[in-house]
């Protein structure tokens, strides 16, 4: 009998630390249905490193999470649904950038207000974008572009 106790008192610990987790990991990534906020949408060239979850700051505060990504079939670009704070305003002349964390971080949706005095309604579309930039890519760039100019110096 007093092993079918312990068995039953581990078997609940398990369970009560799982449901914790789980807890957890949806406060963590946005899925919680506690949040309240109205959608903006914006379609981005690229969004490498952003998924739904992904946080969006307004002076490096958080203040929204992505909330859906899809890529437009005609358009061939990243359409992006996320949430802002209820008690935030975003001027209409904003800017949005996926920003990057640094060399190692990963990447997040970065809202740069603009001055109007005029604000997005829920649903309205940021048309000023930018998409990530691979770092990959920019230092392909930066290596090849190097040799190229040393190499045209050399000839002169």
């Amino acid at each position: 009998m007093s092993e079918n106790k312990t068995e039953v008192v581990v078997g609940g610990l398990v369970l009560a630390v799982a449901l914790g987790f789980v807890v957890y990991a949806g406060q963590a990534t946005g899925l919680a249905k506690g949040r309240t906020g109205y959608p903006l949408t914006a379609s981005f060239r690229s969004i490498e490193g952003v998924t739904v979850g992904t946080d969006v700051r307004l002076s490096g505060v958080k203040v929204g999470t992505v909330t859906d990504i899809a890529l437009n079939h005609e358009t061939y670009r990243a359409d992006t649904t996320f949430t802002v704070g209820e008690g935030i305003k975003v001027p209409d002349d904003s800017s949005v950038v996926i920003s990057s964390e640094g060399l190692l971080g990963g990447n997040f949706v970065e809202i740069y207000p603009g001055g109007s005095l005029f604000f997005f309604e829920p649903g309205d579309e940021i048309l000023d974008t930018q998409g990530s930039v691979s770092l990959i890519s920019l230092l392909l760039k930066y290596v090849g572009g190097g040799a190229d100019e040393s190499g045209a110096g050399a000839s002169e």
